[in-house]
């Protein structure tokens, strides 16, 4: 993910503050050039850039620090805040009854983040069901129609039909009992007159409690007047940012459409039905600064283990981690989302995570589970046991390559690292939890 090059440069740029003995005028001007540099090579709009940058050194010099506070902490905690501030407000998503329009440019992924929608709101416990309004793009129905077969979710449409407001009208009728219904769109500009002229008459039809705009992060500073044109014609009150994993622009799409007020609601970066993530300003910047958002990654684990008596949820983020429940951890961890995503919740500070912790695909896991059937318990508990006579007798059993059992040991053992690595976090580091609690205080 691009955005993670913004989040080295921020947390580089805050280590280097906290190196230092003696946080003057000097240490902040150092630390606010440092903050323009990371942020415009994000693509951020340099006059926003520029008012963040005046607003943290301006504080940062003539605000007296809380009490008990450092002038260290006091700066980080400007830098935070106002990051924050750039990402604009959070916008809510209600857990009700609703109905949501979905618009967006052609190839922004809205047929695909319509789906991921879907799912997220069946997640939450609500019945859910989708109809298919794109009647100009070739099999846009049947794309929609597959990715909600996946997760089991009614997708309403007629593929022969052209007139999309008869499409929607005889939605809205069969998914009367539904709680929440998205109605997926034409992809149009907002240059495009009577496209918009359709949307206006789908969104008076709907009478949508929501309009969300999806928008590819590769768009960059362009999504401001996007944003805004589609906001002058339906009132949109939330944005879907996709691709967030494939583009430098990521930071400037963000900013621009916080810039419009119309509130960024989701990010999405994947493509799987679950590579939807709320967004939280507060979280989002809590992360690229390595505080973690454990808020999120609380509210991840309670759904994917909902159900599931045997997992010790504590031991996952605890670090425990034995052969015997590797699998049970590594097949939760695979239902709360992309392992990259739930490591970067957990507050690493400047910690780097090996990038072999994030190889292991859905195949791998089913292979290493049929592996780990061949050994014994004493070797599910303590895997130092495991010699090369053993590794070949495990491998006759499962049927596997004696390199597979080998690989899956590999796997384990830089997991294993990964963990304890977490739970030392800190030691010399700047201690990023204790100076969360004190920024999230808003004090």
């Amino acid at each position: 993910m691009v955005l993670d090059r913004l989040g080295s440069s921020l947390k580089d740029a805050l280590k280097k503050l906290a190196g230092k003995t003696v946080v003057d005028r000097v240490a902040v001007e150092e630390l606010v050039k440092d903050l323009q540099r990371a942020l415009i090579q994000a693509d951020v709009n340099v006059k926003l850039v520029m008012r963040l940058s005046q607003a943290i050194k301006a504080r940062s010099l003539d605000e007296e620090p809380a009490k008990g506070m450092s002038v260290r902490e006091h700066v980080l905690r400007i830098v935070y805040q106002e990051l924050v501030r750039l990402m604009g407000p959070p916008t809510e998503v209600a857990l009700g009854k609703q109905t949501i329009l979905m618009a967006g440019l052609q190839g922004s992924g809205k047929t695909t983040t319509t789906a991921k929608l879907a799912r997220f709101f069946q997640r939450k416990g609500l019945r859910v069901a989708v109809i298919g309004a794109d009647t100009f793009r070739p099999g846009a129905f049947e794309q929609l129609s597959t990715l909600c077969q996946r997760i089991n979710v009614p997708c309403i449409g007629d593929p022969q039909e052209k007139d999309a407001r008869r499409i929607v009208r005889d939605g809205l009728r069969k998914t009367q009992g539904v709680e929440v219904v998205i109605i997926d769109t034409q992809g149009r500009h907002g240059l495009e007159d009577d496209l918009i002229q359709e949307i206006i008459d789908l969104n008076e039809l709907s009478k949508a409690d929501h309009r969300w705009l999806v928008i590819d992060a590769a768009l960059g500073q362009q999504a401001q007047e996007q944003a805004r044109r589609f906001h002058e014609a339906i009132g949109i009150d939330g944005v879907i940012i996709t691709k967030m994993d494939g583009t430098a622009k990521g930071g400037g799409a963000l900013s621009a459409v916080a810039e419009t007020g119309a509130g960024i609601v989701f990010i999405g970066s994947g493509e799987t039905s679950d590579d939807l993530e709320r967004f939280d300003p507060d979280g989002f910047i809590s992360r690229l600064l390595g505080m973690g958002d454990l808020k999120s990654l609380v509210e991840r684990a309670e759904e994917a283990l909902a159900g599931s008596e045997e997992l010790d949820v504590n031991a996952v983020l605890r670090g425990k981690f034995t052969l015997r429940d590797m699998y049970k951890q590594l097949e939760a961890v695979n239902r709360m989302g992309p392992l990259k995503q739930i490591m970067s919740m957990l507050p690493l500070g400047s910690m780097e995570i090996p990038d072999g912790v994030y190889e292991v695909t859905g195949t791998k896991m089913v292979r290493y589970r049929i592996i780990m059937d061949s050994m014994t318990h004493e070797e599910l508990d303590d895997p130092s046991t495991i010699n090369s006579s053993r590794t070949h007798r495990i491998a006759v059993g499962a049927g596997a390559q004696v390199e597979e059992v080998r690989e899956l040991l590999r796997y384990h053992k830089t997991m294993q690292r990964a963990l304890k690595g977490m739970r030392g976090a800190g030691g010399g580091r700047l201690d990023m939890q204790r100076i969360m609690k004190r920024f999230s205080g808003k004090q």
